[in-house]
């Protein structure tokens, strides 16, 4: 796996999410849960206002413990033009205490990105998400443009820039009825063009805004954990997979005593902020609705944001776990999955489990013994070259010296 796969642990900042132009985007996805815009784009993008800006990073850096860290999403970001992005980076190092470690992601569909943009997201070190969704066949059924063109070219030539400048970037696949019976093709098609990391998202059939309506996919749950296996198949081989596939480095963060990076896979929703270009804030990509907005960071103070009872509400939401899921054997790899993929109305006043629930339990199924095979190999080898080069043994109640933050004895130190 070498450096494909990362796992990380300790407590994470609070993240922050702009919705940078707000619905605005130049492509018509039909298939998009966010923007209603169909690709109709005015002749002037409205971007975050500098003093909503200004305020916000004044009161979130003040609360920062030495990490700050920032996506930047839409509809489509770059949108809002190079000199936005440059005035952002600007704002950010003026009110950063002394040695913030500062970083900032982007998500974009790539038909966008040219040299001068690859070159600034290289120059700060962004993380570029790019939206494609398998070969141009497949791709272009989709994610096409107002007039109904397919995107494909324009991303492919966005991404040569970014692979030109050794910008970092990862593959964003959303999993719907064109592809999810196409995995080796997918998987075929990111070995040919390079592509290390990949992430997918199966595709909704509601909207962010829609926060009320029942949660609902494209695809069954069924067909979603058939795909997981067989691209789980693929990623395996040998037992030394070379790509990072988000959805197995979670798993195997698990059985190494890490925290999963994905919020789907944490025992509770992370804190984040999702901030609408004027100000207004939510407290998660999938809540974007009257009913739990928070409040506005350009009006009001970021401590009563965050401490607003509607956010508590929210967080509370997913340790209420249905029954099944309290005896499941693999309810450390999900907990329960996402709050806003179960359902609140059940006839006896309790919670429906997670729509994927028969998805991940097939893949779990499937890919645990392999996984927790290849994370025990990894733990050994990483404790044999700690004490090749010389280190004490941990006693057994220190902290494991793989950075897991849990007891040497229960982690590393039971090998």
């Amino acid at each position: 796996m070498g450096q494909a796969c990362s796992t990380t642990n300790g407590t994470a900042p609070l993240g922050v999410m702009w919705k940078t132009v707000s619905e605005d985007c130049n492509l018509a996805c039909d298939y998009c849960y966010y923007s209603r815009v169909g690709g109709r784009v005015g002749g002037h993008v409205k971007t975050i206002e500098p003093e909503i800006l200004d305020k916000f990073m004044a009161e979130y850096m003040a609360m920062t413990s030495g990490v700050a860290s920032f996506a930047w999403q839409g509809g489509e970001p770059l949108l809002a033009g190079l000199d936005f992005f440059k005035d952002v980076i600007a704002t950010e190092l003026k009110h950063a205490p002394p040695n913030t470690v500062i970083s900032n992601a982007i998500q974009t569909n790539g038909t966008l990105v040219n040299d001068e943009w690859a070159r600034f997201f290289r120059r700060y070190n962004f993380l570029v998400g790019v939206s494609v969704d398998g070969p141009e066949e497949i791709h272009d059924a989709r994610r096409v443009t107002r007039s109904g063109a397919g995107s494909f070219q324009r991303v492919m030539k966005g991404i040569r820039h970014l692979q030109n400048h050794n910008v970092d970037f990862n593959i964003l696949t959303v999993v719907h009825e064109g592809n999810i019976h196409r995995p080796r093709e997918l998987m075929e098609f990111y070995a040919r063009e390079g592509f290390d990391f990949v992430q997918f998202i199966p595709c909704m059939s509601f909207r962010a805004q829609e926060t009320s309506k029942v949660p609902d996919y494209l695809i069954s749950a069924e067909e979603y954990g058939d795909f997981l296996c067989e691209i789980f198949d693929i990623w395996f081989g040998d037992g030394h997979p070379t790509m990072s596939i988000r959805f197995f480095d979670n798993m195997l963060s698990t059985y190494m005593n890490f925290t999963p990076s994905l919020c789907v896979h944490q025992k509770t929703c992370p804190q984040t902020l999702i901030l609408e270009r004027n100000g207004d804030a939510y407290p998660c990509d999938f809540y974007i609705s009257e009913d739990y907005r928070l409040g506005n960071v350009g009006t009001d103070n970021l401590g009563d944001v965050l401490g607003n009872y509607v956010y508590q509400r929210f967080l509370d939401k997913k340790p209420q776990l249905p029954a099944k899921c309290m005896d499941c054997e693999f309810l450390k790899l999900c907990h329960g999955g996402c709050p806003r993929n179960r359902r609140w109305d059940m006839p006896d006043g309790g919670v429906d489990v997670d729509y994927f629930c028969e998805g991940y339990l097939k893949i779990y199924r499937h890919a645990s013994t392999k996984l927790e095979g290849f994370a025990k190999s990894i733990r050994k080898q990483r404790r044999s070259e700690y004490l090749a080069q010389g280190h004490k043994e941990p006693g057994r109640n220190d902290p494991c010296l793989c950075g897991s933050g849990v007891k040497y004895k229960k982690c590393c130190g039971a090998l």
